[in-house]
């Protein structure tokens, strides 16, 4: 568990730029499940969580769905038999925000509460 979990979801309006590359880098070793990829010139981070099933897999997804919704912050998800892969940034930047990040947080203690309750 990180501390990026616990902080509040800032604001992000018209004034909030794309975090630089060393405020990304600094921010994923606290993340090191999750990776920096580019698409079309836009920072993002994506990760993917394995499962026994595929209604395992299904279950995490409506869980971080549900988190989504509570931040009114939202990944791209896709989900497959036994996987489910996340990706996450912010739209209004461009590229990665620092909620991005706490957001990834929080999908990974889900992850490790859902698979405490499969053990």
């Amino acid at each position: 568990m990180t501390d990026l979990n616990a902080q509040i979801l800032q604001a992000c309006d018209d004034t909030c730029k794309a975090l630089p590359e060393d405020s990304i880098n600094r921010l994923l070793q606290e993340l090191p499940e999750w990776q920096l990829i580019t698409e079309e010139s836009i920072n993002k981070i994506s990760r993917s969580y394995h499962f026994s099933d595929f209604c395992s897999a299904l279950s995490f997804c409506n869980r971080i769905a549900a988190l989504a919704e509570e931040a009114n912050h939202h990944p791209r998800l896709c989900l497959e038999w036994g996987k489910l892969h996340a990706c996450w940034w912010t739209h209004s930047v461009k590229g990665l925000h620092i909620n991005d990040f706490i957001m990834a947080a929080r999908s990974d203690d889900a992850y490790t509460v859902s698979q405490d309750k499969q053990d």
